[in-house]
């Protein structure tokens, strides 16, 4: 009897889990299931994420292997093989984008966009490092003069988050800036396809939040962008030289804020004239400065920029902040002067020295927009 009592139980004990099988399978089925990460190692694959980004292998400078592990919310090196000299160009540019590259525009971008629009470009990133290789952490920002959406832009804009290893930016250091509230050293070339301007952080930044447009209108003051030009793309990745695996972008976001124009933080019209009067002594010399809003909505966080001439000198300045002392300069607001009014005003000055023959700033431009002079 006891056979037939164990084959009973047994029978019984199967029914129970068939029952429980039956069960979960069936909890299963209604369970969301979880996404797997995409890996790509072709040299220009690329797929979207949260259905608005890009991202990009961009494997462009090597012929040997590069993987990455695509998430949600940005991508990991996996593999990356191989070595180029550090005194070129790296060998990959992988990256997640806001826009348009080589006729690949991400979904629902506003982009290209014209800078006069544009209100504010708010972006944030996340890094995440690696020792054991050669690289610049680089988020790219890419003008043009036309709305193109193919090919190489005319300017690029690179802020450098983070080097590791005897690599450079393209050209040569030209001083340094205060942007976006962050101390960069700054320099400026032509790769041979497109003139660079690069910002570079003093030591590793991780993560940030700021507006694209602060580092746009040092493009404009700087000559090198028009605020009829267009924001073409935002790019945040890595350029490797050697190894690199284990570099991620962990997060990434862009927006472009159209209506308005560069010029005001509330939006609406920028337009501006300036007065630049002097009293000038023998090696020395004070600038009186006078900003008029002739636009139809405020200006807040105003910042004028404007290029000293060669061999002039800010050494103190009152009204308004200064920096750097030479060169390309920026000038912006007290907290008790911060926005103009329209058809306001805001006045400020400062003291400098100058060797040579004297002469005025030929041009200004506020928050990115261009002045007349009276």
């Amino acid at each position: 009897m006891q056979p037939v009592q164990h084959k009973s139980g047994t029978r019984a004990l199967w029914g129970a889990v068939l029952t429980a099988l039956v069960a979960l399978a069936a909890l299963l089925g209604s369970a969301p299931a979880s996404q797997a990460d995409t890996t790509i190692c072709e040299t220009f694959g690329s797929t979207t994420i949260q259905g608005r980004y890009v991202v990009q292998n961009n494997r462009w400078g090597t012929s040997a292997t590069q993987c990455i592990s695509v998430t949600d919310s940005g991508f990991r090196i996996t593999q990356a093989d191989g070595s180029v000299p550090t005194n070129g160009a790296p060998k990959s540019y992988p990256s997640v984008y806001n826009g348009c590259h080589y006729t690949n525009c991400s979904p629902g971008t506003n982009l290209p966009a014209r800078l006069s629009s544009i209100a504010s470009a708010p972006t944030g990133i996340s890094y995440s490092y690696v020792s054991g290789a050669v690289y610049d952490a680089a988020y790219d920002i890419w003008l043009d003069p036309t709305p193109r959406t193919d090919g190489v832009n005319r300017t690029e804009i690179m802020i450098w988050f983070n080097r590791v290893g005897s690599v450079q930016p393209v050209g040569s250091p030209v001083g340094s800036a205060t942007v976006a509230g962050r101390q960069w050293q700054v320099w400026s070339g032509n790769n041979g396809g497109n003139d660079v301007l690069s910002f570079v952080a003093p030591s590793a930044i991780d993560s940030w939040n700021f507006d694209v447009m602060d580092f746009v209108r040092q493009a404009v003051s700087r000559g090198l962008a028009q605020d009829n030009w267009y924001l073409t793309s935002i790019q945040a990745g890595f350029e490797p030289w050697q190894n690199g695996a284990g570099l991620a972008v962990n997060s990434f976001s862009s927006s472009v804020n159209l209506g308005g124009g560069t010029g005001g933080g509330t939006g609406g019209s920028s337009a501006c004239k300036v007065a630049y009067g002097t009293n000038v002594w023998q090696g020395g010399f004070t600038a009186d400065v006078t900003v008029t809003n002739t636009g139809s909505s405020p200006v807040d966080a105003w910042k004028l920029a404007f290029t000293l001439p060669s061999g002039q000198k800010v050494t103190s300045a009152w009204g308004a902040g200064i920096s750097p002392s030479s060169g390309a300069v920026t000038a912006g607001g007290m907290a008790y002067n911060a926005s103009i009014a329209p058809g306001g005003q805001v006045s400020f000055g400062f003291q400098g020295t100058y060797d040579g023959a004297f002469a005025k700033p030929s041009t200004f431009s506020l928050n990115g927009t261009s002045c007349t002079t009276a």
